[in-house]
């Protein structure tokens, strides 16, 4: 059985990545969870991955760090997962969102890290209006493009959700105004067994970093 080591569920988007790719697929894992800035974290990590970061995932004594490796590793093991969508165009086109989310919206980003247990709306993301509006045009045309065959952006679950599920996380912590398609799809990625899942763990965790420490790092 893997194993994927994570950071504070509360915190590490890159953590829920895999880990909602791994667990709405059905794939078994086991998880283990390591407190972002404590000496147990760079202990753990550093004989594992020499980036220092969450998510790892070891399948057996073979590790594999980097949230879009991972996935991309657990599509190959597991092709009757479909986490990629089977027709050539849309999994192209999948592979590009995932790989745009993996690399950018850096204002979203710096400017609104994941903090799913608070409320914070009212603040200023005049910054990072950019970056919401290219995402959520991206959620529009995916599906009106590829996702007739059910709610997500390729119609069923894939690797490109679990990449943006933690944006959701965030228009919803920031009371982001969303309507239309828009709204839609991130009702159905809220409504995902797993992502409760996850949002019950970190709101039950109960350790949470002051707003001027930087675990927006760990993104």
């Amino acid at each position: 059985m893997y194993t994927l080591i994570i950071g504070n569920k509360n915190y590490s988007s890159w953590s829920l990545r895999p880990w909602l790719a791994l667990r709405a697929a059905g794939i078994a894992f086991q998880e283990q969870k390591l407190g972002l800035f404590t000496p147990e974290f760079a202990q753990r990590l550093s004989s594992l991955t020499p980036a220092g970061l969450v998510p790892v995932l070891l399948d057996g004594e073979f590790a594999v760090w980097d949230s879009l490796a991972i996935c991309e590793y657990a599509a190959e093991q597991h092709p009757d997962a479909a986490l990629w969508p089977a027709e050539p165009r849309a999994r192209a086109r999948a592979r590009s969102l995932a790989a745009q989310m993996h690399s950018g919206f850096g204002q979203l980003r710096q400017l609104m890290p994941m903090n799913i247990e608070a409320h914070l709306p009212g603040l200023d993301l005049s910054a990072a209006q950019d970056d919401i509006a290219r995402v959520q045009a991206l959620w529009r045309d995916t599906r009106a493009e590829f996702g007739q065959g059910g709610p997500f952006l390729f119609g069923r679950f894939s690797i490109a959700d679990a990449f943006y599920a933690p944006v959701v996380s965030r228009f919803t912590t920031y009371a982001v105004p969303a309507e239309g398609p828009a709204r839609d799809y991130m009702d159905a990625v809220l409504a995902l067994p797993a992502l409760q899942e996850w949002t019950r763990d970190a709101c039950a965790e109960g350790i949470f970093v002051p707003a001027d420490e930087p675990y927006r790092t760990h993104r």
